[in-house]
């Protein structure tokens, strides 16, 4: 029962190049994973159909990251709900009016969750200044309405602290057992994160790259599971 609740909990990121070889993933990872990501260099490979043939067998967190003028935000937010996928997010660094604008046009959508991307973990900023700056923003995001962020794991528990345990925090820079960290500067392995107050974990290359993804993110489940909450 609980690595069914952690399989929910756990989103992989399909930063793949084309249609073909996300829907081979899928196919691979099948239920061992509760949502898939889809991030920009896909979508704009492949558009809303892809998303709509995602969203046939697993939830969908499209990750834009929009970040413009308020109304063009607002917009992309309203296009982004009809969609049907069931977490979004813009960059709070487009500030409060951009926020509570795209807060709005994500009301029309009650299903799905608009979330702000605070400091992405791979700014070199050191961990004070990430610090700062996330929990600036999570503030910013939940006065703007929205509910919750992507931040990296060692910002989650303090953010909690100032927000709210209902507050969604979903944290990318998962890696463990010695794994390349590549271009993440603020990494964590899935049991810290859960520990950490995590909600979401979203993890890409450590299953993309597997000879076995299934297993792989198997694995990270047991290790959300056995964690201490």
């Amino acid at each position: 029962m609980r690595d069914e609740l952690m399989r929910d909990r756990l989103m992989v990121a399909l930063d793949v190049p084309d249609m073909e070889i996300a829907l081979a993933m899928r196919e691979k990872i099948g239920g061992e994973a509760g949502w898939l990501k889809v991030g920009l260099r896909l979508f704009v490979a492949e558009g809303p159909a892809l998303v709509r043939k995602l969203a046939e067998e697993h939830k969908i967190f499209l990750d834009l990251k929009f970040h413009d003028i308020p109304n063009t935000v607002a917009q992309a937010v309203e296009s982004a709900g009809k969609l049907g996928v069931q977490m979004l997010n813009v960059h709070a660094g487009g500030g409060p009016d951009m926020l509570k604008r795209a807060s709005e046009a994500a009301s029309e959508f009650p299903e799905m969750k608009l979330i702000a991307v605070t400091v992405l973990t791979s700014d070199p900023m050191s961990a004070e200044g990430a610090m700062r700056v996330a929990l600036e923003r999570a503030r910013m995001a939940q006065d703007a309405g929205l509910d919750g962020v992507v931040c990296s794991v060692h910002e989650v528990a303090a953010i909690k602290q100032a927000c709210g345990a209902g507050f969604i925090a979903v944290t990318p820079g998962i890696r463990w057992g010695g794994q390349d960290a590549q271009d993440q500067k603020r990494i964590a392995d899935p049991g810290y994160a859960i520990e950490s107050g995590s909600d979401y974990l979203v993890v890409g290359r450590p299953v993309l790259q597997a000879v076995e993804p299934a297993l792989v993110a198997r694995e990270v489940v047991e290790m959300m599971g056995a964690a201490r909450q």
